[in-house]
């Protein structure tokens, strides 16, 4: 896995739990935030072929 890939997958998980946490908070402003960060992440990680869930991080 090359620096790119790994350093985009520990963004999508560090996301994923920030968004986790805004949503156990019911921050409700900061889950619209977070989770237009992820979907950003995401939408950048299929664009470069990259597979979220096939690697382990």
């Amino acid at each position: 896995m090359d620096a790119f890939t790994a350093g985009l997958l520990q963004r999508i998980k560090a996301t994923e739990s920030d968004l986790s946490r805004a949503r156990d908070d019911g921050d409700d402003f900061l889950v619209e935030v977070e989770q237009g960060e992820l979907d950003d992440l995401r939408r950048l990680a299929a664009e470069h072929g990259v597979e979220v869930g096939a690697y382990s991080v």
